[in-house]
């Protein structure tokens, strides 16, 4: 499987045990056994305002600023690339975000992912004085803004919620930063034709109401094969013949470190692998740092690199 690639979960944003996540520390170490352990992206998620109900109650999780997060990891690696999984756009100023992007890929020499989504939480819209129902238009505003914003040249664009009357944003990065686009359904497909560099759905059950209500996931293998087909048809139709990629989390992500499970991952890469999938998401135990580094040694040892074979 050698164009399958391997993005794996910083867990930055966990809070307990206290201080095994969430210190300078704690990233450095794991950023490095992850790029150590030949995986090709590191992800940290984000959420500036949950919402207590969900944090508390529905499985939610708390986080760090993503891109705080990824500014430390960049500095202890040197080839890794640096995800965000995901930066919700429509709650944002799309010229806040692009700086943000543009200043983290030039201080790491190109090697940001920004992974991208819409959003489902409305209590945290409302907590950022965004409009819950505007986030498909605010959405598509933003990818178009941030594209402005990375140009080099001088900006002209009222949108929803700014005027911006000849700004010149810098820094400008050397190329546009990849972008992913989250989401399952039709209108994901769309914004990926047009702006996106690869696709990231969710694949599994949504537990979540909140989510259920807002977003779409892939519900089997037959599923993200025929997504992956219709996303070809969409972007042959838009003349787009540069690649894209398709991001997807495991099936059924190991449980514990042994041969047969690896070998159990490994056929689950071969069937989205021949689905369309490029990319994976990839994660560990949070029990403790020394337990999460263990097992990303060992998915470099017993998947990534059998994998790459």
């Amino acid at each position: 499987m050698p164009s399958m690639k391997y993005t794996v979960e910083l867990p930055a944003n966990l809070i307990a045990p206290p201080g095994e996540f969430q210190t300078i520390e704690a990233i450095v170490e794991m950023a490095k056994a992850i790029e150590a352990a030949g995986g090709d992206a590191l992800w940290v998620t984000d959420h500036p305002a949950p919402d207590a109900r969900w944090l508390l109650d529905s499985g939610g999780h708390d986080t760090i600023d993503p891109f705080t997060a990824l500014a430390v990891a960049a500095t202890v690696t040197t080839r890794i690339r640096l995800h965000t999984n995901v930066i919700i756009l429509p709650y944002r100023n799309p010229f806040l975000t692009a700086k943000s992007v543009a200043s983290l890929d030039v201080m790491s020499g190109g090697r940001v992912i920004l992974g991208t989504g819409g959003g489902y939480l409305e209590g945290e819209f409302h907590a950022l004085g965004v409009d819950f129902k505007k986030r498909g238009p605010l959405y598509d505003e933003a990818l178009e803004t941030m594209a402005l914003a990375w140009s080099g040249k001088e900006v002209f664009k009222k949108g929803m919620n700014f005027d911006a009357k000849s700004i010149l944003p810098r820094p400008a990065p050397a190329k546009p930063p990849t972008i992913w686009i989250g989401g399952a359904g039709d209108k994901a497909l769309a914004r990926v034709a047009k702006w996106g560099n690869g696709w990231s759905p969710y694949f599994g059950k949504v537990r979540n109401d909140e989510f259920r209500k807002a977003q779409t996931a892939l519900s089997s293998i037959d599923d993200l094969r025929a997504r992956v087909g219709q996303l070809k048809e969409m972007l042959q139709a838009a003349g787009r013949t540069d690649p894209v990629d398709v991001i997807c989390n495991m099936l059924d992500a190991p449980k514990t470190m042994n041969r047969s499970e690896a070998d159990r991952c490994l056929q689950s890469l071969g069937a989205l692998t021949e689905a369309g999938a490029t990319w994976v998401f990839c994660g560990g135990p949070h029990t403790s740092r020394a337990a999460y580094i263990d097992h990303v040694r060992w998915l470099g040892e017993e998947v990534f690199a059998r994998a790459r074979s």
